[in-house]
């Protein structure tokens, strides 16, 4: 189960929620300007960005207005002029696999952005699987990567997204782990077990974990169990 903790909002934070809100929610058709797979079944794909959004939140795809769209995570800034997103392809979904055969130029149908999964500028640790790390670059890209620490854990050594700019915007707070594979600089096996062995877990720091179900779950357990207090987790399932 999805459990979302809303953060307590500033008044500013609560003024532009609710313009948002009012914008229009349907999908509006949009033009592909960027395609591009960089890692073997994985895309970014990108359009002009009509509107402004909170690092952190959501879109909605469609490849037409009848289809159910499907919800992607923003992963560019707020300041680029492309609103990006980052997808793998599922062999037996519906969406992906007809987004890859798209290309710059075609017609994609976008929402508004939405969600309430957003960062502050409090310290925080962000916690990510696979391509759960989409959020975490839309942060960092729109200037938030002050008192964060990161880690983003795959299964190879070829699915760490974004691993440059992440390193270069984090230094020493950029921590990979690998489960499958092995290499200098890269931690071997879960999240959950880099996690277990840190002694830097404060109470009082917030968690964002993005990713899917199992992990999110294990590892919101791991942080209760070790004193997170569970108001300051806050979790976006993968599915």
């Amino acid at each position: 189960m999805e459990n979302k903790i809303r953060l307590d909002l500033s008044p500013k934070l609560n003024s532009f929620l609710e313009s948002m809100s009012t914008q229009n929610s349907e999908l509006q058709k949009v033009k592909l300007t960027r395609h591009e797979e960089i890692a073997p079944g994985v895309f970014i794909i990108g359009f002009s960005r009509r509107h402004d959004f909170i690092p952190g939140q959501t879109v909605k795809l469609g490849i037409d207005e009848i289809q159910p769209p499907r919800i992607y995570s923003i992963c560019s800034g707020t300041k680029d002029d492309e609103l990006c997103v980052l997808y793998n392809i599922k062999d037996d979904g519906f969406l992906t696999p007809r987004l890859a055969k798209l290309k710059v130029g075609d017609t994609l149908y976008a929402s508004a952005p939405g969600g309430t999964f957003f960062g502050t500028e409090d310290p925080a640790w962000w916690i990510a699987t696979g391509t759960g790390i989409a959020p975490f670059r839309a942060m960092i890209r729109s200037g938030m990567g002050q008192n964060k620490k990161l880690v983003h854990g795959v299964r190879h050594l070829n699915q760490f997204y974004f691993s440059k700019e992440l390193a270069k915007g984090l230094g020493p707070h950029y921590h990979r782990c690998c489960s499958a594979e092995t290499t200098d600089g890269v931690h071997p096996g879960r999240v959950t077990a880099f996690l277990e062995n840190r002694n830097d877990l404060f109470k009082d720091w917030k968690y964002y974990i993005c990713g899917q179900a199992q992990m999110a779950v294990e590892t919101r357990d791991l942080l209760i169990e070790k004193g997170i207090p569970f108001e300051n987790i806050v979790t976006e399932i993968y599915f």
